[in-house]
């Protein structure tokens, strides 16, 4: 069994991680991964380009898990414990607009959230753990990982053993974000992202004449209550230190300015941190739009679905990631601790299984004009940020087992 001093002297140069000679090339899988992009379970080109990189630097690996998922396994030199790494692959149904030299060549879809950043990133770690086994202890498992924006690569994946065999003892991952400027690394304990839920809801009324609404029963008008009463769950059903959303973010109906509409179709989502509320405010929408209804004598039918949990960083393993950053980040603002959000993310379902932690890897460069928030159709960010996260998750590799 080798000991620390034997990994330390193992390490040569200012540069000991030399991840900075990669930057060229993680530039340059990044941008041939944006040019292709593909959507969720159609990560096709995406997952054989990773392939490819991979047999090319002898590094075993899974294809077809959750259809188009990867898994790869990378031995050091010496013994250790198994920490997993996580990237998304998957690509947004968005028109691009801007006008780059690697431009999506898919009509209707492109790279809007960062995920071939993601991509990128873990292979840059993946040939920098391959040909570096002597620097670091342990093994190294990373998860090329399908269809984060929907219906969810994560689930499936778990489903098919991606965390046996070896198996994991923990799990990082990162997001490159747009919300922070470049040279921050936001990271917390407990929870960052949101649970996600799901409604939709057809209320059913009796339709007729603008001008003898005696006769009906006004669909718009019980839609309209169910919509300012669900506001009343964030405002008086939840506690006010909790964090929570509901948002009704679709209200269809009618055809004509004098028909009184007897359909109205709503659909909305739901957000939260604190994991007890699960399914309580699902029930509240419920009862909400059962009372509304009967009180009008209006019918429903309401579809209620939980998408993610909400993403839950383990303290331990928050600190390894934290003391990394406070290690790579050398700008003013540095480390963001106050970093939620409450957009989701479906690493929650890795996080539900091992302790592990996800953090946002600032890349927003407004000097640039890289600052488009996430999901527009002129999102990119700043490239300096890749090697930076290779980096991290060298230094994590390397202090998880130290």
């Amino acid at each position: 069994m080798v000991n620390e001093s034997q990994i330390r002297d193992a390490r040569c140069g200012a540069d000991p991680f030399g991840i900075a000679l990669l930057q060229p090339e993680l530039v340059q899988w990044r941008r041939q991964i944006h040019q292709y992009p593909e959507l969720g379970f159609k990560e096709i080109l995406t997952a054989n380009f990773v392939s490819e990189k991979l047999s090319q630097w002898g590094i075993a690996h899974e294809k077809g898990v959750a259809k188009t998922g990867i898994v790869a396994v990378i031995n050091s030199n010496y013994e250790g414990k198994v920490l997993a790494i996580r990237a998304d692959m998957d690509a947004l149904p968005i028109q691009e607009e801007n006008s780059v030299s690697y431009c999506s060549k898919h009509d209707g879809i492109m790279h809007a959230c960062g995920h071939d950043g993601h991509t990128a990133i873990a292979l840059g770690i993946a040939h920098y753990l391959a040909h570096n086994r002597d620097k670091w202890r342990g093994r190294v498992k990373i998860i090329f990982q399908p269809a984060e924006e929907g219906p969810g690569g994560a689930k499936p994946m778990i489903e098919q053993g991606v965390l046996s065999n070896p198996d994991v003892d923990a799990i990082i991952g990162l997001h490159l974000w747009n919300n922070l400027p470049v040279g921050t690394i936001g990271v917390r304990e407990g929870a960052l992202m949101a649970a996600v839920e799901c409604f939709k809801c057809t209320i059913f009324g009796k339709g007729g004449h603008g001008a003898m609404p005696d006769q009906t029963i006004d669909s718009v008008v019980v839609g309209s209550q169910i919509v300012n009463a669900l506001q009343t769950i964030v405002a008086r059903n939840i506690a006010p230190v909790d964090s929570a959303v509901v948002t009704v973010g679709e209200f269809h109906a009618g055809t004509a300015l004098n028909v009184i509409a007897d359909t109205a179709k709503m659909s909305g989502t739901v957000r939260y941190f604190n994991p007890k509320l699960e399914s309580f405010i699902g029930q509240r929408i419920k009862d909400i739009i059962d009372g509304i209804c009967q009180s009008h004598g209006a019918e429903y039918e309401l579809d209620y679905w939980q998408l993610y949990p909400p993403v839950i960083n383990n303290p331990q393993i928050t600190q390894l990631v934290k003391s990394v950053a406070m290690e790579v980040v050398e700008t003013p603002m540095g480390v963001v601790p106050e970093c939620q959000t409450m957009g989701g993310e479906d690493m929650s379902f890795f996080l539900q299984e091992v302790p592990g932690c996800y953090f946002f890897l600032g890349s927003a460069n407004a000097d640039k004009k890289l600052n488009y928030p996430h999901h527009h159709p002129r999102f990119d960010f700043d490239e300096t940020v890749l090697s930076m996260g290779v980096e991290i998750f060298a230094r994590c590799v390397e202090k998880f087992n130290s």
